[in-house]
């Protein structure tokens, strides 16, 4: 596990998460104190697979585009 700092992590971000993308995991220091800490996200974590995964839980109204009643248009 590496460590780098501030101003390398500002410079070279693309790189570092590219690089955590593979799996590394990466220390962030400022002044030589870890502060923060690069790590991957869990594959179940990747939201282009969690799309539609709620799909029919929930059906949308025929009226749902309807205008507001009366005494709700006026708020």
């Amino acid at each position: 596990m590496e460590t780098v700092n501030i101003h390398y992590c500002k410079t070279n971000l693309s790189k570092l998460l590219a690089r955590v993308a593979q799996g590394e995991e990466i220390i962030i220091s400022n002044r030589g104190i870890p502060v923060a800490k690069l790590v991957p996200l869990p594959s179940s974590c990747n939201r282009r697979a969690s799309l539609g995964s709620d799909r029919g839980k929930y059906i949308v109204p025929e009226d749902f585009n309807a205008p507001l009643p009366e005494y709700l248009s006026s708020i």
